[in-house]
């Protein structure tokens, strides 16, 4: 048989983006990738700046710290107590919320979860004591319960899983460009606000920051279909292409709403997937909440130089997720595009210890661990679509996500108990080091290749989507 097909050749079931059900679907590669490429072109920016707005109204808490916590009588515990009481609201409510999604539909739950979390921050620049910190950043981790997941479950509506690597690449990407932004622009408010309304800038930083949520929130419903099957912008031959491309997939005994909860409580796969998220988050949480913190025991004092220094790390995180994401989808490995970057990132935040006294090789540290701590993430997000069904998707990729805030409750508590009993961050580093090198041990021992599909996908076209 000849094994010399070119672009235009059509696609089989032997092609991982294949319509399935062993017949030819009379696409030829060339159209799928068209068909892939406008679709991208149609979702993505959508998605990508509402997780921009996400991950920025989730971790402005740090740049607010540095003065928010004179005018609340914040400790380094205190504040460690108050960032994380967010993830409390987040876990209780992270997987109802995503089972809740596949009944009302992604429109309706994205419209839900972004006004919510828009007021929400809004009203945290009018809080006077701890306490009303305390309410509203759990309030916040409800109201934002379930998006992450939702966009997780939402794109396997659309991308079957040999596209899923650079796809979630791209979207995840809206992590480090809020790293890049954030730290200038909250800088920016905070400075040059600063008594505006007669308020301290970090309380304009909140206002000004949850706005974007609430129109974005009212535009998700206009601009979200629910699927491929209510998407006007296909037709219906494209609609039936990339729904049954995505349904293939998902041809699996255990595809039923019984089976489902049984695979997502039995499965060790699940669990050893939680964790190794949960020590994933130890290192965001290192990156979102104390890089501010971690440059000013440095010796960085200006708010604008810091806020500057930390768009390094993210400038790493974008180089990481983009590489990571196409070598993954390429050779179609997924545990080793994890385990490796994870190691890597370990060895960096134990090696910060050892340069505290020196500002350009911690920021060399810090820049390297974010790229490649970020650069598993996405690949790490195309392993449980991979052997979960369809129907245990909701509440599997959930309840993942859940044991990851369970991981931003405690390891903001740890590493903020830990600097306020030594007054240095060292053994926080050492135990943020300590958990992704086991990660990435668990990540390659208790997942098989075979349960993702490593030895039966074939890389996707050179296309970029």
């Amino acid at each position: 048989m000849d094994t010399k097909r070119t672009s235009d050749d059509v696609v089989s079931d032997t092609h991982p983006g294949a319509p399935g059900g062993g017949q030819e679907s009379g696409a030829t590669t060339r159209e799928l990738d068209g068909l892939y490429r406008r679709i991208a072109l149609r979702l993505l920016p959508f998605l990508f700046l509402a997780y921009v707005i996400n991950s920025i109204d989730r971790a402005n808490i740090s740049f607010a710290k540095l003065r928010m916590v004179d005018d609340l009588g914040l400790s380094n515990a205190t504040y460690g107590l108050g960032a994380s009481l967010f993830f409390v609201g987040y876990v209780l409510f992270e997987v109802p919320s995503n089972l809740y999604m596949q009944r009302v539909g992604a429109r309706l739950t994205v419209m839900r979860i972004m006004i919510l979390w828009g007021l929400i921050t809004v009203a945290t620049g009018f809080v006077n004591t701890p306490g009303q910190l305390y309410v509203l950043r759990f309030l916040l981790g409800v109201a934002e319960a379930g998006f992450f997941p939702c966009i997780i479950l939402y794109l396997t509506y659309w991308f079957p899983a040999a596209r899923r690597g650079r796809i979630t690449s791209m979207f995840m990407l809206a992590v480090p460009a809020s790293g890049l932004m954030s730290g200038p622009l909250a800088a920016w408010i905070m400075t040059a606000f600063d008594g505006t309304h007669g308020m301290q800038g970090w309380r304009v930083l909140f206002i000004y920051e949850g706005i974007p949520a609430v129109a974005l929130g009212v535009a998700a419903w206009f601009l979200l279909p629910n699927g491929p099957q209510t998407a006007d912008w296909l037709d219906t031959r494209e609609r039936d292409l990339v729904t049954a491309a995505v349904a293939a997939e998902d041809e699996r005994p255990d595809a039923t709403v019984k089976g489902a909860l049984r695979r997502v409580v039995t499965d060790g796969r699940v669990w050893l997937a939680g964790f190794v998220f949960f020590a994933m988050y130890a290192g965001f949480n290192v990156l979102a909440y104390w890089a501010p913190t971690l440059l000013h025991d440095l010796g960085v004092t200006d708010l604008t130089t810091i806020g500057l220094l930390t768009t390094l790390p993210s400038i790493g995180a974008v180089i990481g997720m983009l590489v990571a994401g196409r070598s993954s989808d390429r050779t179609m490995e997924r545990r080793f595009h994890v385990a490796v970057p994870l190691t890597v990132s370990g060895i960096c935040f134990a090696a910060m210890t050892l340069t505290s006294s020196n500002l350009l090789l911690s920021i060399s540290l810090l820049t390297i661990a974010a790229m490649m701590c970020f650069g598993a993430l996405p690949v790490f997000w195309t392993i449980p679509p991979s052997y979960l069904a369809k129907a245990s998707a909701a509440g599997g990729i959930a309840f993942i996500s859940s044991l990851g805030g369970v991981s931003a409750f405690v390891t903001p508590n740890i590493i903020g108990q830990i600097a306020t009993r030594t007054g240095s961050m060292d053994n926080a580093m050492y135990f943020v080091a300590g958990i992704l090198l086991v990660a990435g041990v668990v990540i390659v021992k208790g997942i098989p290749a075979a349960a993702l599909g490593e030895r039966r996908l074939r890389p996707t076209t050179n296309s970029d989507l």
